[in-house]
């Protein structure tokens, strides 16, 4: 008796939990799965017009025009000249005269070292001179005295002409001293650092009161001069030729751009092809000089380069958003005077990220499409606009913004929600709203729960139509 209670009990459990989840109980899924793609279908064919009407695209005419020929590279910016500053003599850094990144001129003092030694050397040789100077006129004297008692011969010649070998000698030795004065005189002006050439300094390398000497290898500091400055670019062989007539007609103007390609750093001029092609890569050295007067260009920093090769006068130009390619090569699509298309081969040279040089297939004032070419075909019509009236923006149209008129948020809203189809059948009234405890609880029970509503399941509660054409009233969640 026990075993068939608990029988009962598990039945009932499971019949009350398989109808709380709505099971055996009829819904129209079709209808709804109806309306819904009914109007996924009028949602798609109001967006395209249904593949009717004039494409809306943006065109510009082509024009006449000169056309600069470049070539365009990568280039590294390096200094013109690039010193380190060294001391000439050891001795203890007295004194830095500079501070980190200041701008210089040559002859400026920099530094100075411990002078004691050096000047102490160069007393001496000026000790020295004095002394053989002294000794040279006394000798010089002596000659003199010599020769006249010789001219009279109470003097021997010898002894004349080894007096006049003695004064030679001195004044070889006065000349020597003269040199060690010199060379103690240099030595003791090199205790006085300047800078050799016009620049920027960089960040010192040793501080005040250290030992420095002459063979240290990191100097005391570095010179970079900075106006003007040079770039080192390579150029493909194949441009060599038409580089080297540009540089044999005149200068050839350089511009160095910034990282976007467009944006002018400086302009400069070519400066000196080198004489030898890279073998390994194919390519050839260029240096050119910039004035870099705002110093926006520095060493080691890697531009873009321009070099102005030559110049095509009266070209056919053309946006290149309008080239399109295809499997027999360029073409674009020229708008006829009726706004219809035409695709037309063209024949392009030169080319950059926004103007194309069309060498045969149009010609001015054609209007070439540049924009809208997803569902462009040839005869296609097309509803003109130009690049500026596609830059305005639209017009606010009225009851866009502001207070709505009456039911003007609901048609929209049935529309969207697949009420009915493109024709306007969605327009029919509402379903009811169903009762508490009904079919529509259930159903969104069960779609709160996660799962699908079954086939068959009424969508809107017992009032519903079938079919499900009528918009259906959010139902209250529990």
């Amino acid at each position: 008796m026990k075993r068939l209670l608990v029988l009962l009990v598990l039945i009932a459990a499971a019949w009350g939990w398989h109808s709380y989840n709505g099971g055996w109980m009829p819904q129209s899924g079709d209808g709804v799965s109806t309306g819904q793609q009914g109007a996924g279908r009028g949602g798609r064919r109001a967006r395209f017009g249904g593949g009717e009407g004039p494409i809306p695209v943006i065109a510009t005419a082509a024009r006449r025009g000169d056309v600069p020929v470049t070539a365009d590279a990568v280039g590294t910016i390096q200094a013109l000249n690039t010193v380190t500053v060294r001391t000439q003599v050891d001795g203890r850094l007295l004194e830095i005269a500079f501070k980190d990144g200041q701008d210089v001129k040559k002859g400026d003092i920099l530094a100075k070292v411990d002078p004691a030694t050096y000047q102490a050397q160069y007393d001496q040789a000026m000790a020295k001179k004095a002394q053989d100077e002294a000794q040279l006129a006394n000798a010089r004297a002596d000659l003199e005295r010599y020769a006249k008692l010789a001219q009279t011969d109470y003097g021997s010649r010898q002894q004349a002409d080894t007096q006049r070998a003695t004064v030679a000698q001195l004044e070889a030795q006065v000349r020597a001293d003269q040199g060690a004065i010199d060379n103690a005189k240099a030595i003791l002006d090199y205790t006085t650092v300047r800078a050799p050439i016009d620049g920027r300094l960089g960040i010192r390398q040793v501080d005040q009161g250290n030992i420095v000497r002459a063979s240290d290898t990191n100097g005391l500091v570095v010179i970079t001069q900075l106006r003007p400055i040079a770039m080192i670019f390579n150029l493909p062989q194949q441009q060599l030729r038409a580089v080297s007539a540009a540089v044999a007609r005149g200068p050839v103007e350089v511009d160095a751009l910034d990282s976007d390609g467009t944006t002018i750093i400086d302009k400069g001029v070519v400066e000196v092809i080198d004489n030898v092609v890279d073998q390994t890569t194919g390519t050839i050295k260029v240096k050119a000089r910039f004035p870099n007067e705002r110093l926006q260009l520095w060493p080691g920093q890697f531009v873009n380069v321009r070099v102005f090769v030559d110049v095509l006068k009266n070209v056919v130009v053309a946006p290149t958003a309008a080239i399109q390619r295809g499997p027999n090569g360029a073409y674009v699509f020229a708008v006829d005077e009726d706004e219809t298309v035409r695709q037309v081969a063209v024949t392009v040279g030169q080319q950059t990220e926004t103007t194309a040089v069309i060498t045969a297939g149009v010609e001015p004032p054609v209007k070439l499409v540049t924009t809208g070419f997803a569902r462009l075909t040839d005869k296609a019509k097309v509803r003109v606009s130009t690049p500026e009236e596609a830059a305005q923006p639209p017009a606010t149209a009225p009851g866009r913004r502001g207070t709505r008129e009456p039911g003007q948020g609901q048609g929209r809203r049935r529309d969207q929600q697949g009420g009915g189809d493109a024709s306007g059948a969605g327009s029919a009234a509402p379903a009811p709203e169903a009762p508490a405890g009904t079919d529509g609880t259930r159903q969104n029970r069960q779609r709160r729960n996660g799962a699908a509503p079954s086939e068959g399941a009424p969508t809107g509660g017992q009032g519903s139509p079938a079919g499900g054409s009528g918009a259906q009233r959010p139902q209250a969640q529990p």
